[in-house]
């Protein structure tokens, strides 16, 4: 099962972080894995300053991706965060069984 865990501060985000493998399929055929793949990265990409405002760590062998803020993110790198949070949330919705989003403040 992918998980993601998600902390807000106040009301930005303290931390994201995306693990495991959605297990719909074997590995290389895992249409959810693939998405959740697809969104997070192209959501890392369009991050404005991802080196200088963000810590980060990826992990393609584990999977793992973890983000969290430096301090103060501009507009845009939180419209990117939360788009990216909606789009997991949807397919959240749709496979239930292969990924679960944990929130807390």
């Amino acid at each position: 099962m992918t998980k993601v865990s998600i902390v807000y501060k106040g009301k930005g985000l303290a931390s994201l972080s995306i693990s495991g493998h959605a297990g719909t399929n074997v590995e290389g055929k895992d249409l959810v894995c693939a998405a959740v793949s697809a969104i997070s990265f192209g959501a890392l990409n369009a991050l404005e300053d991802i080196d200088n405002d963000f810590d980060y760590e990826i992990d393609n062998d584990e999977p793992l991706i973890k983000l969290a803020p430096k301090g103060a993110i501009s507009d845009h790198d939180e419209t990117v965060i939360e788009t990216l949070i909606i789009q997991l949330k949807t397919i959240e919705a749709s496979y239930p069984e292969a990924i679960t989003i944990k929130e807390r403040k």
